[in-house]
């Protein structure tokens, strides 16, 4: 069964590239405009994995992070920042406010399902390792 993806965009030319990607490779598409509405969004509908945009109106995707983290119910779930940022120092910005990896944009239609397979991977290996440990 392909997972559950909550997308947290703001740019409607990005949120349907993604989505027509993602539900190409069979996953399961949720869609949020704002910060505020991903973060809603997530507690309801607890998806395996989140891509997020930094540059979100209200709320900035660190901010998004940081309060996903902060959710004992979502702290698990893999977080991963799709940005144009691209500075030196970014990639560790994103990853100090709780996100488990970095896509740079534009996305490369070629390479983005593997690199999201590869998210939702290490993600459950991560869990059944805890399952184990406890």
């Amino acid at each position: 069964m392909k997972a559950n993806i909550l997308i947290i965009e703001d740019n409607e030319q990005n949120i349907y590239l993604v989505t027509f990607l993602l539900e190409k490779n069979g996953y399961r598409v949720m869609q949020a405009r704002d910060g505020r509405e991903g973060i809603a969004l997530a507690r309801r509908s607890k998806p395996d994995l989140i891509l997020l945009d930094i540059q979100l109106p209200f709320m900035d995707g660190y901010a998004v992070a940081h309060e996903l983290r902060q959710n004992g119910e979502l702290g698990n779930i893999p977080i991963v920042a799709v940005t144009s940022y691209a500075m030196s120092g970014d990639r560790e910005r994103v990853l100090a406010a709780g996100c488990t990896g970095y896509i740079e944009k534009p996305i490369n239609p070629e390479t983005f399902a593997a690199e999201i397979q590869q998210y939702l991977l290490t993600s459950k290996t991560k869990h059944v390792q805890e399952v184990h440990n406890d």
